[in-house]
């Protein structure tokens, strides 16, 4: 056996169990239900029906009275079993009682799946194939967990789309949304999707990652976590990069209690990721899709030139992938706004190269508006994402060969972060905007390193704390430092 441990379901808990199999591949993650006999198994059809009859609900009212619909049907799930199964253990009511909810108000098999924190997918290929998910530790392994036939994944599929008031059907088969605990879905409908139905879900961490998490599990150094905040607190313009998977949105949300809690921020996303500190005053907004009519769709371009008419301090979009949104992008840039975003590249050349290239063809000279560039890099086979790269790209005035200065590369073989070469622009321009000298710049980011070290030994982790403790510094470093030393 290779690992096992227990996840918890609120009522009731399952055993999970990860072992080679010679016959396969890869590894089998193992569910371990409570066996049920035949007779319990059919009172247990038989109370499902009752409730399912009792209590008649609309999909949109899952999401929006979940907690009311849970508490309503554990009563009467309770009642059903009490009067038909009176002799059951408690270890067996309460894993009927889980079921009973998990396939009425849920996602049948797999809530169990989506519960385990050591998942980051869940995947649906078919019917014909068991439910497979990517393991944090072990990558991608087979589950024992079966759906029943490609109707169930097409109910599953239409649940989800209902609850956020879309649709999949026939005419259209792709769907792209999110399940209440903000974990993003796709799915796509035969014969789109050759072998059958599909869904796929990206799960999120439920409490968004911190910059002190971040340099604690070496993912970025702390003297580019320093620079980086430098930076944002004073209004740098940054752009994430990196492969699907890398950690792009979890690091730039990280990254966003480095703004001051007095600046007015904007976030623009297709589905709802990005999650800030409540103390930041931040206004999310989100896309909307067409009716069956063709009418009432907003898009990203939509949101993002009426975002300009909010008086934002900062501005992020979700993920940059077409021109007229860049080039919006761009010139809210030119017109004095910070801007965040990610875009899907491997380097920061090749970011470079997919902006100024079709389809998002930005002019070069709106190119330099942005200041940072930081790339994301995920080793799959040792399991770890890193910062691999912080670049800038240099004043026009510089030799048209140095399109990007590469200031913080990592390297593999010893998985540290060096510095390769000095700042051309972002520091010169952090000295514009503070009026310190060279001298001054170091020792403040120096300062900041000392603040960040000091979180990380402290585990000041949670979101809000970290939050806090950088405002407290923005306000009063000689009384943080002091306190520090």
């Amino acid at each position: 056996m290779l690992d096992n441990y227990y996840i918890d379901l609120e009522i009731f808990s399952v055993k999970v169990e990860i072992k080679e199999d010679k016959k396969k591949f890869v590894p089998i993650y193992k569910v371990k239900f409570p066996k049920l006999d035949e007779g319990t198994e059919a009172i247990y059809q038989e109370i499902r029906d009752r409730l399912i009859s009792q209590i008649q609900v609309v999909s949109y009212e899952i999401s929006e009275r979940r907690e009311e619909l849970k508490k309503e049907f554990k009563e009467k799930a309770e009642k059903e079993i009490e009067k038909l199964l009176p002799s059951t253990d408690d270890q067996t009511r309460k894993y009927l009682i889980g079921r009973l909810i998990q396939e009425m108000l849920g996602l049948g098999k797999l809530e169990i799946v989506l519960a385990d924190a050591n998942l980051e997918e869940v995947v649906i290929n078919s019917s014909q194939e068991p439910i497979q998910v990517y393991h944090k530790k072990y990558g991608w392994i087979e589950t024992n967990l079966n759906l029943e036939g490609e109707e169930e994944i097409a109910n599953y599929a239409s649940i989800i789309g209902r609850s956020i008031r879309k649709q999949i059907t026939n005419l259209n088969p792709l769907l792209d949304a999110h399940l209440p605990t903000g974990d993003r879905v796709n799915a796509t409908l035969y014969p789109i999707s050759n072998e059958g139905n599909t869904i796929t879900i990206r799960k999120f961490k439920k409490v968004p990652w911190t910059i002190t998490e971040f340099i604690a599990n070496n993912t970025v150094s702390v003297e580019v976590a320093a620079l980086l905040w430098f930076a944002i607190q004073y209004e740098q313009t940054i752009l994430i990069s990196g492969g699907t998977g890398t950690g792009k949105t979890s690091f730039l949300t990280a990254l966003m209690p480095f703004i001051p809690p007095n600046q007015r921020i904007i976030s623009i996303e297709d589905t709802r990721e990005i999650k800030l500190p409540d103390f930041l005053h931040w206004v999310p907004m989100v896309t909307r899709e067409p009716n069956q009519e063709g009418k009432g769709e907003i898009t990203m371009l939509d949101l993002l030139v009426n975002s300009l008419r909010q008086r934002p301090d900062r501005i992020i979009l979700g993920e940059i992938r077409r021109s007229k949104e860049a080039e919006v992008l761009f010139e809210a840039m030119h017109t004095g706004h910070s801007v965040y975003s990610t875009i899907h590249a491997d380097t920061a050349m090749q970011t470079y190269k997919r902006l100024v290239t079709p389809p998002i063809s930005v002019p070069e000279t709106l190119i330099e508006g942005i200041d940072l560039f930081v790339v994301m890099f995920r080793d799959r086979r040792k399991g770890i994402r890193r910062v691999s790269e912080v670049g800038e790209i240099p004043y026009s005035t510089q030799k048209s060969i140095e399109k990007i200065n590469i200031l913080y590369k990592w390297e593999p073989s010893s998985d540290k972060i060096f510095q390769n070469r000095e700042s051309k622009k972002a520091i010169r321009k952090l000295k514009m905007v503070t009026g310190l000298s060279d001298d001054e710049v170091q020792k403040e980011l120096k300062n900041r390193k000392k603040v960040l070290n000091y979180m990380v030994k402290e585990n000041i982790n949670d979101v809000n704390s970290v939050g806090k403790f950088i405002s407290s510094y923005v306000k009063d470093p000689k009384s943080v430092l002091k306190k520090i030393k």
